[in-house]
């Protein structure tokens, strides 16, 4: 981290003195947010999920400030300044680096919805200076980062919610206390699934940075590489694993989380995988685009994921959701909410949500994504405790981590219950990745 913290010295230098280190300023250590105090906050990353934190930050009831806007593309910065104007009590600065951003010891909470790679690594950056965070999915860009994350917040006692926002859905809350009471018996079984009909993308070509893109910025503690046409917005999901999780990671997270959830099992023993690129077989999507696995854990409870991102049609009736088994009946749960079936099949019981929240489109937000944000700041004011903590965000992210895994070798993976490490050294290989020199997390 010798870079951080070289620039962090540089831009306190003659106010306070701030590190990577030792980020806190005498003002940080002494304060003690309580119920009425107000909130200063910082976006990282303006693309397609920021809308989703608007009502909540701009709601006079959370007591917010938004200090900052910050992303590495100054026609995202612009856009969303555009988009708050009139929203919030004052302007926000615009900025583009986010060290800076971590240097000012006002801010208090930092929302980081950058791509994949950034999530550790900026978080921890936070952390250290001090912050609060709100970490959108994936957590991690690969298993090792799981265990980085949960020694920077058992170091630094920050508040960090990971933003799998179904876990403060009142219906999924509702629905897996039911299961856990056994509205269902014994759970056995759940599949997490996800269709989309994402079309086709362009074979990326070597082409000049895009006019107010910090493309150094952009790649950060990725291993650098030149920019190509197709790399910026969204489309950077599936060139390669340098940036993305795969669609997995993108949006099997959420589902996932959901079946763990309700099996109340950790990390499995035994992986298999079957996926590959089924549609546009000649454009330049990198990675697989279809792919099934399965999971068992402790229990011989099993975990299956269905994801296809080209394909739309809808196997259980919907786009995306989860259905967990057991002895006596099953439920399907969504972003709607869940329908409960006794063992014959015949429902039993239902309930809807009403809420907005998207399901795919592209960034989603809404009503859940609200509650969420406004569960997180209050459990930094001391009124309870985030619903999705890093000790249940790393290990539901570990889960499309290890598909990955398995997909990139070739091979089912055995692996450690209590750990997740696997026995195969090869897939071992995998276990971190390798980061620009100066950005990796000491820890």
């Amino acid at each position: 981290m010798s870079d951080r913290r070289n620039f962090l010295k540089k831009a306190t230098l003659g106010a306070t003195a701030v590190t990577m280190g030792s980020a806190l300023s005498a003002k940080s250590y002494s304060r003690v947010i309580g119920a009425n105090d107000r909130l200063a906050v910082a976006f990282m990353g303006l693309g397609r999920r920021v809308p989703a934190y608007f009502d909540a930050v701009s709601n006079k009831k959370n007591n917010v400030d938004v200090l900052y806007l910050c992303d590495v593309m100054k026609s995202q910065r612009d856009k969303t300044a555009a988009k708050l104007d009139g929203k919030l009590k004052k302007k926000p600065k615009l900025e583009n680096d986010i060290r800076k951003v971590l240097a000012d010891p006002d801010v208090d909470v930092l929302f980081n919805a950058a791509p994949d790679h950034w999530h550790t690594p900026g978080a921890c950056m936070a952390m250290e200076a001090g912050k609060h965070v709100y970490l959108e999915k994936p957590c991690t860009h690969n298993p090792r980062e799981g265990e980085i994350l949960t020694a920077y917040e058992n170091k630094y006692k920050k508040i960090v919610q990971i933003g799998n926002q179904q876990r403060s859905s009142l219906e999924t809350i509702d629905i897996i206390s039911q299961i856990h009471n056994g509205a269902i018996g014994e759970v056995y079984k759940a599949v997490a699934f996800y269709a989309n009909d994402r079309p086709d993308v362009p074979h990326p070509k070597k082409a000049p940075v895009l006019d107010g893109l910090d493309w150094e910025l952009f790649q950060g503690p990725a291993p650098r590489t030149d920019f190509h046409d197709s790399y910026w917005d969204y489309n950077w999901h599936w060139y390669g694993w340098n940036w993305g999780t795969a669609e997995s990671g993108n949006n099997g997270t959420h589902e996932l989380d959901v079946a763990r959830w309700a099996l109340q099992v950790d990390y499995p023993q035994h992986v298999i995988v079957s996926g590959g690129k089924r549609h546009f077989k000649e454009d330049g999507w990198e990675m697989y685009d279809t792919i099934e696995a399965t999971m068992t854990f402790p229990g011989n409870k099993v975990i299956q994921w269905d994801g296809k991102s080209r394909n739309g049609h809808k196997t259980y009736s919907s786009g995306r959701g989860t259905i967990i088994y057991g002895s006596e009946g099953s439920v399907y749960v969504d972003r709607d909410g869940y329908v409960l079936y006794d063992r014959k099949g015949k429902e039993v019981k239902n309930s809807k949500s009403g809420s907005s929240e998207g399901g795919l489109a592209l960034g989603g937000g809404g009503t859940m994504s609200t509650m969420h944000v406004v569960n997180f700041f209050n459990a930094i004011r001391g009124e309870g405790k985030v619903n999705s903590p890093i000790s249940q965000g790393i290990v539901s992210t570990y889960m499309p981590h290890i598909i990955n895994i398995a997909y990139r070798v070739g091979k089912a993976l055995e692996t450690d219950a209590k750990t997740g490490h696997i026995y195969d050294r090869d897939a071992m290989k995998l276990w971190g990745r390798e980061y620009e020199p100066g950005w990796a997390p000491k820890m």
